[in-house]
This record gives structure tokens, sequence and C-alpha cells, in this order.
């Protein structure tokens, strides 16, 4: 996700916040009844805590909850101010936010300030953010050169043969390809190379009270409940805030998860306890297979249905995250299977809502179109982007006729 800077500019309004939480998710719950908090004030304290142990979990099902309640508190000032008074106390505006932190995530005010008193306004974070006023234009064959490309392909093909047998035993537990696994760690961060060196701490706080938009009042919003995530996390000894580094979004680790995602999707792969997406490789991936089916991957699904699509493809474009489309209105307009795939056993795809992926390429006046299936927007929920998931895929084909596996 934050490969280059320039790239990241250019995109990132169409890719914020990978991993990110969507209003209401899947979690894996515990065969057996999570430890109760001592203090049981703040449900959303004990969920997330409940949804922590069902990741260490080895048997696990599938059952949905609410996400925390977001924080009211705080306003944006879209200039490069201190975040503190002049002798360092929290202005009225943090100090707001604290108390609201406090009660509503069940952490202690003194922790909760004591954290904020730290956080330091980054001006690179801000200037990253910060709108260029020029509209970008689309390109789809430019996006996927930049990230389905010899490195990574050669990179994931290494990190999937030291890997393999854990990935065969994450993907057989979640049902997710070790394909769309690697490839995942793949666009984002070169498996491990380019993960970030901003204090999560400072860029978030920058982002949540500085945000240099002051015309999208949501983006810090979004960051404040971030940094409220952080705050917990760092709280429950999840992670040390102070130390913790990741993208000028604040995204971590090999997997580039958000505090929020991390708190509520995260997995122990290695059973040790503790949750290390940026040095341990098996927490990172069976956290991206966490991720992916507690937002809807099926599993046996492709990626991509094999079929032809209507001439008015275009039109049957919504842009939105989630399938709407059922088969038999395909076939209505025109779809059709491709001949090679014509049996009932290859075609379960046809039982659940598609949609259609538009690819632009507006320097060549040239759109791709592509049918996709729940898991196609399951991909969307990490990034949410028809253009990353569609990279995602793409590398994953790759990755897999180098290994030799079949293609979901």
């Amino acid at each position: 996700m934050f490969t280059h800077v320039q790239l990241v500019q250019a995109v990132f309004l169409s890719m914020l916040l990978g991993g990110c939480a969507a209003n209401q998710s899947q979690v894996v719950q515990n065969s057996q009844p999570a430890q109760a908090t001592a203090n049981k004030t703040s449900t959303v304290a004990a969920s997330a805590a409940t949804a922590r142990a069902s990741a260490l979990a080895p048997q696990a099902v599938l059952e949905t909850v609410a996400e925390p309640a977001s924080i009211a508190a705080g306003i944006s000032i879209a200039d490069a101010s201190p975040l503190h008074n002049l002798d360092g106390s929290l202005s009225p505006n943090l100090q707001a936010y604290a108390l609201e932190v406090s009660r509503v995530r069940n952490v202690p005010l003194e922790h909760v300030e004591a954290l904020l008193k730290e956080a330091q306004y980054n001006a690179t974070a801000a200037r990253l953010m910060k709108p260029t006023g020029k509209r970008i234009r689309r390109s789809w064959t430019t996006y996927k050169n930049r990230f389905v490309e010899p490195v990574r392909i050669n990179a994931g093909q290494t990190f999937w043969t030291e890997n393999q047998a854990f990935l065969d035993a994450t993907a057989k537990q979640y049902g997710v390809p070790a394909s769309i696994i690697v490839a995942i760690i793949g666009v984002e961060t070169i498996y491990g190379r380019i993960t970030g060196d901003f204090r999560v701490l400072d860029a978030l706080a920058t982002l949540g009270f500085r945000y240099p938009d002051s015309t999208r009042p949501e983006r810090s919003e979004l960051f404040r409940n971030q940094l409220a995530d952080l705050i917990q996390l760092d709280q429950e000894q999840i992670l040390d805030a102070r130390a913790a580094t990741g993208s000028f979004a604040g995204a971590m680790g090999l997997p580039q998860f958000m505090p929020g995602s991390l708190m509520r999707y995260a997995a122990d792969g290695d059973n040790n306890g503790h949750i290390d997406l940026l040095n341990s490789k098996k927490d990172a991936i069976a956290s991206v297979a966490r991720f992916l089916r507690l937002h809807g991957w099926q599993p046996g699904l492709p990626v991509f249905a094999p079929a032809t699509l209507p001439a008015n493809a275009g039109q049957l474009v919504t842009g939105g995250l989630n399938p709407t489309l059922s088969w038999a209105q395909l076939v209505q307009e025109g779809a059709q299977i491709l001949p090679a795939n014509a049996s009932a056993a290859q075609n379960s795809w046809t039982q659940h809502k598609l949609g259609v992926v538009d690819l632009a390429d507006e320097s060549q006046n040239r759109v791709e179109y592509r049918l996709g299936t729940p898991n196609f927007f399951a991909i969307t929920h990490y990034n949410r982007s028809y253009f990353y998931a569609t990279a995602v895929a793409d590398l994953a084909k790759s990755l897999a006729d180098r290994m030799g596996y079949g293609w979901p």
C-alpha cells in the first residue's frame, strides 16, 4: 500500500487504510468463553478482548459482532500548530478527547493523557496526506505494472517457499489460498522490505487533530478512532504505542494493519501468546487469512468468474464494495460462462452475488471489465480499490503458476 511516496499520494484516497474494519464484520469466536474483564463498564473493551482471545483458538466458528462506538470528541484543525499547550498540557480539544476515550474504551484517564502528551505533530505525514489539487488520471496498466512485476514475483516465490508448510496449513484452516495471502503481503510491503518508519502515535495524532483537508472531517474522525484503538492496545500491552512504527497513515507490519484491524482481526499464527505483525511471518500470514475470511471470503470460489460479459458491461458497474448482481440478471444482459468451464461443479460461483469490475486506463481511453465474485470484494475490504484487489489477484496467479499450485 505504501511502496512509493508518489504512488501513495496519487492513489491514497481510494486505498485508505488497508485492513480497516467495516461497520459490522464477522469475527472468530473462541469455542470457550473469553475471560471476562474485571471492569465491565466498557462493552467495547470486552468484545475486543473476546475477539483477540478467539484469534488464538485452534477451533473456531463465525459470529457477527458490532464495531466499537466512534469517538465523538475532538476536532481537527487544518494547520501546523502544536498539539499541546505551551506548558505541555493537553489543550481543551485533546482533553475532551482523552476523557471520552477513557470512558468508551475503559482505559485509565492517566494512561490516555500520558500518551497524548507524548504525541508530536509530524509535518511529513500531514504533507503526504494533503490533497494535490490535481485530478489523477486513472491507469490500470500503470498501476498493475507497479505491483505485478519481477521484484514482487521473485520475492514472493522465495517467501512462499520459505513458509510453504505454514501457508498450506493456514490455507486449509481458513479456506484462503496461499497465493492470495502471499500476494497481499507482497503488494503491501514486498514481504517486509518497506513497512514504514513513522511513529504511529505521532502519525495518528497528526492526522486526527491536524488533518490537512478541512473539507473532509470524516477523515480526521477516522484517524481519531484509530488513535483510540492504538491507545487501547498499548494499555492492554498488545503493543508499545511509544515505539510502534509504520506508514504515514499508521498501518503496521508486513500486512500493514491499522490498529483497529490488529485489535479485531489479527491472529497469533506462531502460538506464542503474542501477535507481532512486524517480526513474525506466521502471525502476518494467519492475520491476512483471518481478515479475509471474516470479510466475506468464500472457500472454493475464484476471485473472478470465468465468464464473458455483455456489451453493456459498463452500465452494470456500481463501484461499491459488495456484489449486488445475480447470475440470472447477468445472463439476461448477455453474459455467458466460458466453454471450458461449463460443468456445474466448476461454477458454484453462479449461486452467489457478483459484481462487474471496471479497470479504466483513461490515458488510452480504454476500460477492461471483469466479473468479481464475493472473494474479489473480500479483498476490497482489505483495501478499498478495484485496482488494488485486481493487482492482488493477478500477482497471486503469477505466484501460483510459479509454485505449481492451482489457481482458485
